[in-house]
Formats: structure tokens, sequence, C-alpha cells
């Protein structure tokens, strides 16, 4: 039995020996190769060690893994800004540091300045994607090793590199491993997401595309992580919806979206406004390539202004769909103004449709705007607009546009405050001395008052007589309660009660509890009351014989 164990004793020391000499020949043709053999060498080893773990690597050379990693790091210290094998070199370096259980390995690549050599390989022009691309793969094992790696990035000024090699990368796949470790920088990691923010905004001005979209992908994904947004991000998202690419234009309309509920939402609803009305008879112009080439069209800044005036209309719809309140911060904007300015913009045919879009849902939403259309466009032209709003701009000929593009549409702020459909009659009998009750004489009590629309839709208001902006004082759009026909320019008075009376009715049925003393302080009018000869005489009259019943 000793004699056994003796033997195997010697076996094992005579295996080591031969693998520990093994090892030194592999390092010492390492050591002794010039460039081809050493690619030679590295294919052998990618092909072979791809996917191992730490124990299988120190079997593999005999507990001496870390001796050929030494040596691969040396050569790339050495040899990175003159790309020899470097693609090869990098993929090499990774199986070490991915692989399990070797955080060693990590460490040692760390020890030497690997990360500021991986930063400093993005920022050399004269190197090939594919080398950048492995670099930002190296980068990622070891963002992924934990929060102090991920610091360790950042303190190299790796976010700097990493956001310019986003901007000028001409590979989507290099950039799309860019953006994946941009996150991953964003996320448990504190100290410097905020850094991470800003970088990615600093991407938003740059001209490729696919990076302006992966940087606004990212900036909606880390919102919620960094929380209030800065103001510097107004200028740079808006100044992406010049973008022809219709990718870019979605993912800046979803941070948008996002930023509605940040402090940064007035400056970014101001500055879409703004976007509608770009400076009016400014000259095309054309880049010099479309001198040099007429094949090859570059346009400059007009018909992108154009394009960034359809995309803003395109956002203020979607927005304003979204919320009630943004809707009408919008409105008190003068957006109504802007999007008809879009509207009739002859040049631009995406700039009339969307603009068309957003101001039906305005128009459809705010009585008090659809007055105020109507009125700008006419009856036949807002006939058109209500049947097609997709399409009707088609038949407009120039003499319309140019009305449109100057027209002066202004709503008061007062109507513009306008509160969201959601209060009911009992909570208005409850707030009806509220807000008109010092503008209206003394004699006459508060009187909210219901106003019948087209298509059966009902708002709510207080009469306030005193106000310089008309009789009418609009406090809330809710649903309609109930559906009766547009009062006839010759209703009698007794009728208009009678109406009165059957509108109680129907809100008892579907119960709404109204107090009977008020039933007669509710009036039934249409808001195109201009188109009725001698009305505010009749709303006197109105006003005396309710009084008196």
């Amino acid at each position: 039995m000793l004699q056994d164990a003796k033997a195997e004793e010697i076996m094992t020391s005579v295996k080591e020996q031969e693998a520990i000499r093994k090892l030194m020949v592999f390092l010492q043709e390492w050591d002794s190769a010039h460039k081809v053999a050493r690619s030679r060498i590295l294919d052998n080893f990618i092909k072979s060690n791809d996917g191992k773990t730490e124990p299988e690597l120190e079997l593999e050379f005999s507990q001496g893994a870390s001796l050929f990693l030494a040596r691969l790091t040396a050569w790339l210290r050495m040899t990175y800004m003159y790309s020899t094998c470097l693609d090869k070199l990098l993929k090499s370096i990774g199986i070490f540091l991915s692989a399990a259980s070797g955080r060693r390995y990590l460490i040692e690549f760390l020890e030497i300045g690997g990360v500021l050599i991986l930063l400093e390989i993005l920022g050399l022009n004269h190197l090939k994607e594919e080398d950048k691309r492995e670099s930002v793969k190296l980068l990622q094992l070891v963002a992924d090793a934990g929060r102090k790696y991920k610091e360790l990035i950042c303190e190299s000024y790796g976010v700097r590199s990493l956001a310019e090699f986003l901007a000028t990368s001409n590979s989507a796949e290099a950039q799309e491993d860019v953006q994946v470790l941009l996150d991953s920088l964003g996320r448990g990691n504190p100290k410097y997401q905020n850094q991470v923010y800003k970088g990615l905004i600093a991407v938003l001005p740059c001209a490729s595309p696919r990076a302006q979209q992966l940087a606004l992908q990212t900036l909606r994904v880390m919102q919620d992580v960094v929380g209030e947004a800065p103001s510097v991000l107004v200028e740079p998202v808006l100044a992406v919806l010049c973008s022809v690419r219709l990718e870019v234009q979605y993912e800046a309309i979803q941070l948008l979206k996002a930023l509605m509920a940040h402090e940064v939402r007035p400056a970014l609803l101001k500055g879409l406004v703004a976007l509608l009305t770009p400076p009016r008879k400014k000259a095309f112009t054309f880049c010099d390539e479309t001198a040099k080439d007429p094949a090859t069209l570059c346009l400059r800044d007009p018909v992108l202004v154009y394009i960034q005036q359809a995309a803003a209309a395109k956002a203020i719809g979607v927005l304003a769909k979204e919320s009630a309140e943004v809707a009408e911060e919008l409105i008190q904007l003068k957006v109504v103004h802007g999007l008809m300015v879009a509207v009739g913009n002859l040049d631009h045919m995406a700039s009339q449709r969307h603009a068309s879009i957003s101001l039906e849902y305005f128009v459809h939403t705010f009585p008090f705007v659809e007055e105020c259309i109507k009125k700008a466009l006419g009856h036949t032209l807002f006939q058109r607009f209500m049947d097609s709003p997709e399409t009707w701009y088609t038949k407009m000929d120039p003499v319309q546009a140019e009305e449109l593009a100057s027209n002066v549409v202004d709503i008061p702020r007062d109507m513009a405050r306008m509160k969201s459909p959601d209060k009911p009659w009992t909570e208005l009998n409850k707030q009806e001395t509220e807000g008109s009750s010092t503008c209206l004489p003394s004699v006459l009590p508060p009187l909210p008052l219901c106003l019948l629309l087209p298509r059966g839709q009902v708002v709510w208001g207080h009469l306030d007589p005193g106000c310089t902006q008309g009789p009418w004082q609009h406090i809330a759009a809710p649903e309609p309660v109930a559906s009766f026909a547009l009062l006839p320019s010759k209703t009698d008075f007794g009728g208009l009660l009678n109406m009165c009376i059957m509108w109680h009715a129907s809100s008892t049925q579907q119960g709404l509890k109204i107090k009977r003393q008020n039933l007669f302080r509710v009036i039934f009018i249409t808001l195109l009351s201009t188109l009725i000869p001698g009305h505010e005489e009749r709303e006197a009259a109105v006003f005396t014989a309710l009084r008196h019943a």
C-alpha cells in the first residue's frame, strides 16, 4: 500500500512537471513569436478556451493562467495604438475577464490600467470599428462586476469617451453595445448617474440618427432613476424633432411624455408651441454637397424647420390627449394660433396634416376653441375641417392658406384655464358663489349656467356680465348629461322654461340631485349666440322672466 501511494505521488509529480514544462514552452513560444505567430496563437487560444471558468483555465495553464494574461495585457499596452491583432487580443483578454469565479483576473487587468487603455482605444480614429466594439464589451464586463467598478469607469472619464463614441460610430452594433453600457453605468451608480444622464443629453445634437434614437431611449428609461430633469435638456430634445427619421421623432415624443411630470414641462410646452410658427418667407438654401451633385439632396434650415414644425404639431396632439391639464396649458400658450399657422403651411403637407389632427382634438374637447376656429375659418371651410380633418387641407387654396397662416386667434386666458370635465353639478352648486360673484350686479345672484352645444355637448359656466371678455366665463366641460336639440332662433321663453323642467327630470333619472330652487337658474343657450340677432336683449328678458318665476 505504501509503495502504491508513493508510486502515485511520483506519477502526479511527473504529470505536474510535464504540465509546467508545456506551459514554459508555450510562454517561450509566445515571447519569441512575431506578429503572425502570435496571431495564430491567439486564434488557437480563443477557439479552445472560449467560455471556460477560472478553474478550467488554471487547469489548462497548470495554475499559471495569470502568466499568460500578464503577457496579453503587456502586449496590449505596447501595441493598442497600432492595431496589431487588436481584436483578437481583446477577445483573448475577454475570456479571462468573463470567466466564472475569475475576479482575480479582473483585478490583475485593472492594476495595469486596463480601463484607461480601453477608453483610449475608443478615441483613436484610425482604429477599426470592430476593435472599438471589443473594447466596449470588455468595459461592459468591468461594469458588470459591481458598483465600485462602474465608479472606476466614470472616474476615468468613461462617460465622455462612451458618449463621443456613440455619437461618431458608424457601426449600429457598436452603438447598441455602448447604449447597453451607458444604461448599466446609470443604474446602481448613484454617485455618477447624473453624469451619465448629462452625457446622453450631449449626444442628442450629433449627426447620427441611430445615436440620437438610442440616447433618447436611454434618457427615458433613466428618467425615473434620476428624478428631476435638468433645464439643459429642453433645447436638445426640441432640436431633435427636426430629424427626418421617424424613429427619432417617436423616441423624442416618448421622452416628452415622460417629462410632463417634471418641472421642465412649462419650458417644453412653450418651446413646442413656438416651433409651430417658424420665421416666414425664408429662402431655401442647400448644402455644399447638393451644389456639387444635384442628385444628392441636402436641405438646410428651412426644410428642417418645417419638419420640426410638423413633429411639434404631432407631439402637441399626443401630449394633449394624454392630459387635460397639459391641454389647458397649451391653450394658454396660444397653441390654437400656432396650429392654424401650421395648417396654412402649403410648403409642407406633413405640417398641415399633423396640425389639423391635433387641432381637431382641441375643437372637440374645448367648445370655446370650436367657436374661435369657426369664426376664423368661416362656415364652409370649418365644415370641411369637421367632415375630414385629415384631408381637408388638400383642397385649400393659397388665399385660404394665407388667412390661416396670418390668423390672430387669441383665446382669453380665463377660458383656457377651464378645468377638466370631472365636476358634477352637485359640486358646482356648492361653488356657485365663487369666482364670478364679484363681477355680477348686487341685485342678481350668481347664476350657474348650462350651455347646450352642437352634438349634444354641455358646458357648465357662470354668468359674468362684468368681465371684458364677454358674459360667459366657462369653468368646466363635463360629458353630456342630457340630449336636446339646439334651440331654434325664435324659441319663446315659455318653451325655454319647459326645457329646463325636462332637463331637471332627465337629470333626476340619471341620479343627479339638484336643489329645486336652483332649477330656474339653469339656462340653455348656444355658444353661437353671435349668429342670433338681438340675442343679448333676449338674454336680459329671459333672466327677468326666470327671476319672477
